[in-house]
């Protein structure tokens, strides 16, 4: 004879045609509630399929909060996780493996941030080095966690989703960093002497002392 489940539902209410985010596959949707009897138990489950990995989920409601299946992310945590993308990538000076498993680790979290710190730290721009095999494997899942979550909270499609992203990762990498003074360079080192003698350039007539920190300009030719 089944039993009827005694935990109580979660909270968390789903409904057909919703977007939900699991934390191991990243985005689903949701395709009903559906009744089930499982080893004599009358249980309720969430029914949610995932396109890419090709998979059916199936949640008893009695334990989607410790599954980690939640709700697409606010507006405003996106917000933050654009702002993660546009800061300054941070890698650590330990062996690979080590940061793959850190990396692969904050993916599984289904945190956006997170996801966002590893699609920033793997990001290679152009004319920067070539991503190894498995960095580019990981950066890949990490960019289509995010992008996924971009594309259900915004009303999109991943790959524009994705294209945006990349963007955002192309134009904070050229523009870094933030804010820089468009006087550039400063005025290092202060006080630089302009007296040809004091710079050692006395009598040489390709050096314009009067720009005496000028780089990459017709003017100021850097002495041989």
């Amino acid at each position: 004879m089944a039993k009827n489940a005694k935990k109580k539902d979660s909270k968390l209410t789903f409904k057909a045609g919703e977007y939900v985010v699991y934390p191991t596959h990243g985005v689903g949707l949701v395709k009903g509630i559906e009744k089930e009897t499982i080893a004599g138990h009358n249980l309720r489950l969430v029914v949610v399929t995932f396109d890419n990995d090709r998979m059916t989920l199936r949640v008893p409601t009695d334990k989607m909060d410790s599954s980690g299946l939640r709700k697409v992310s606010s507006k405003k945590i996106m917000e933050d996780a654009v702002t993660t993308l546009k800061g300054k990538a941070k890698v650590k000076r330990t062996m690979w493996s080590r940061r793959a498993q850190e990396y692969e680790a904050k993916i599984n979290s289904g945190d956006p941030i997170s996801i966002a710190e590893v699609v920033r730290d793997l990001f290679r721009n152009v004319g920067q080095p070539d991503q190894s095999f498995s960095e580019r494997q990981i950066y890949e899942v990490a960019l289509e966690r995010l992008a996924g979550e971009f594309a259900a909270v915004d009303g999109t499609d991943k790959e524009r989703a994705t294209e945006k992203v990349e963007q955002v990762l192309a134009i904070a990498d050229a523009d870094w960093p933030p804010d820089w003074p468009p006087d550039w360079p400063p005025d290092w080192p202060p006080d630089w002497p302009t007296d040809p003698t004091v710079m050692g350039f006395r009598g040489r007539r390709d050096v314009d002392v009067s720009a005496p920190f000028c780089i990459g300009e017709p003017r100021c030719k850097a002495p041989r």
